[in-house]
């Protein structure tokens, strides 16, 4: 199979028969193989009677229903885990993201040899709530992971199936996949200009501050997660020995400069009576603190296996 077009949805009841009229055009206009994945995010509304009567009419569709709203990190996940192109497209279900630039995105993994190319939304159509936002969020996005992204979080990316086979997306991290393929070893990631569409139908399901505030603190988790979920030790042991060698030395100095006083007969305060003391005594508590807290998260990092783990109402 040539491509797997991954599509996690929300409420999205009215735009699920156009859009998959419109990937099957495309994709039989250019002779490719493909499947679609839509997930079904916990939706309220009648999406998933769409998808299940649009799945009778093309076998090429699939879908999977969550008992409940996980998020689009969630639903993305368990598409990847089915997925079996060799190609992998994601993109969003709100007729936004235009079916049209598939084959352009294929040829780019499939051609070029890219391990992943990234959507990039140069023209935008959304309200200046979401955009401004999303302009800082990028920025800092880029500063932190060294990648030269103009667009992390748009929805229209392309992947080769492996990418997706070694890299775990949960909790709000699928704004951060780029950064998660180049952690797992995919170093040729490629972005391409893509057509951004007005909404035709409904609302969006995002808020521009709520977002933009989650996107931020999501960067520096995966910033630490990145580096450090599968060592915490090296950050926490660190930390934590360097504080305490700190209050040490400290500790070690007051009190040999007591000593150094009663050798030559000066009267001094007690150690106690030092600011510095404390200070000191100070670091030596947190510094334990710290070096406990590794340890522990370096045995939490390797008994989480259930992280996960979604409930799945029905699957066709």
């Amino acid at each position: 199979m040539n491509i797997s077009i991954i599509v996690p949805l929300y409420n999205e009841e009215e735009s699920l028969p156009e859009l998959t009229a419109w990937i099957k055009k495309v994709m039989d206009e250019n002779q490719l193989s493909y499947e679609i994945i839509m997930v079904d995010d916990g939706s309220t509304d009648h999406s998933w009677k769409y998808i299940e009567d649009l799945s009778r009419q093309n076998p090429c569709i699939h879908g999977i229903k969550f008992r409940r709203n996980y998020g689009k990190s969630a639903a993305l996940h368990c598409g990847f885990q089915v997925a079996q192109g060799d190609v992998v497209i994601t993109m969003d279900a709100d007729m936004q993201d235009s079916p049209d630039e598939i084959p352009a995105l294929f040829q780019m993994i499939e051609k070029e040899d890219y391990d992943m190319v990234s959507g990039w939304k140069k023209k935008r159509y959304d309200p200046l709530s979401k955009t401004i936002p999303t302009k800082i969020y990028n920025a800092t996005a880029r500063k932190f992971s060294g990648l030269k992204l103009h667009d992390f979080n748009c929805g229209l990316k392309a992947y080769k199936n492996k990418v997706v086979k070694s890299i775990e997306v949960y909790g709000e991290m699928h704004r951060y996949i780029p950064i998660l393929a180049k952690q797992a070893g995919f170093t040729k990631i490629g972005e391409k200009v893509v057509q951004h569409r007005a909404r035709k139908y409904g609302k969006t399901k995002f808020g521009g501050l709520n977002r933009f505030i989650n996107g931020f603190l999501d960067l520096l988790s995966i910033s630490f997660i990145t580096r450090f979920a599968k060592k915490p030790m090296h950050l926490f042991g660190a930390l934590g020995t360097f504080l305490f060698l700190i209050g040490f030395c400290s500790i070690a100095w007051i009190g040999i400069e007591k000593y150094m006083n009663l050798v030559k007969g000066i009267r001094a305060s007690l150690i106690t009576d030092s600011p510095y003391f404390y200070i000191a005594l100070t670091c030596m508590i947190l510094g334990t603190q710290l070096f406990l807290a590794g340890f522990i998260a370096e045995l939490v990092s390797r008994s989480a296996v259930d992280r996960n783990v979604y409930q799945i109402d029905e699957e066709i």
